[in-house]
């Protein structure tokens, strides 16, 4: 506690009492319920950038898009663009840092859900799936556009990139707790083999249902190479 001046004099009885500063800020921040709103707005405001941005580059190609034409067409300052997107190029992808809860990296560091690392990273790979099924018309419309506008491949790298960067973060703290023998650069690498022969197995099924609906026929194809190569 910090000592008061000894010139200081004590408040008057009836004297309104100070706020709680923790109150103050959660007054200004507004009730759950308005907090909550602000969200859906923000989420709804990044959807009609993704849309616009994928509607204008399959009909202009995207060289032809700038930042400005995709922010008229969604009704938004460019300024206010640069607040939910680094680049043209990830608004086109719908690229977005959402990675994993609170409670799914707790659970992976601390051994679970299941105790087995593979099956565990299968959860994992899973939770980084889910929220394209919210999204399925956009991402369908993202791996389309990566095929016809390559370019759009540098970025996405860079989007993988970050993703690996947490992946390996994550894997050593699992490690720090529940040791295991496989290397980050393995695990790495395998959960980016899942998520791309997903989204492939995704696409060979005419996009029916959600990206993680495709995970398990992903694993058991490389549970069945495994088992093949072992027994030759």
């Amino acid at each position: 506690m910090v000592p008061t001046s000894s010139r200081e004099t004590a408040a008057p009885a009836d004297a309104e009492p100070r706020p709680d500063l923790r109150e103050l800020a959660a007054a200004l921040e507004g009730t759950p319920a308005e907090q909550g709103l602000r969200e859906r707005k923000k989420r709804a405001r990044r959807a009609a950038l993704i849309d616009a941005a994928q509607q204008l580059v399959t009909a202009h190609g995207l060289d032809a898009v700038t930042v400005e034409m995709i922010s008229a067409e969604a009704g938004v300052s460019a300024r206010t663009f640069f607040n939910y997107f680094e680049t043209k190029d990830d608004a086109v992808l719908g690229a977005e840092d959402v990675g994993l809860s609170e409670e799914d990296i707790r659970t992976f560091v601390r051994g679970g859900p299941t105790g087995r690392l593979l099956s565990d990273l299968q959860s994992l790979v899973a939770s980084l799936l889910t929220p394209h099924a919210e999204t399925h018309g956009q991402t369908v419309r993202a791996m389309d556009l990566l095929q016809r506008e390559p370019r759009l491949l540098q970025r996405h790298v860079v989007w993988m990139d970050r993703h690996e960067t947490q992946l390996v973060e994550l894997f050593e703290a699992r490690r720090a707790v529940k040791p295991f023998s496989a290397g980050n650069e393995l695990l790495t690498m395998l959960v980016l083999l899942l998520i791309r022969t997903t989204f492939v197995a995704w696409e060979n099924a005419g996009y029916t249902g959600g990206p993680a609906d495709h995970l398990p026929a992903a694993v058991a194809q490389l549970v069945d190479l495994v088992a093949v190569d072992l027994g030759s």
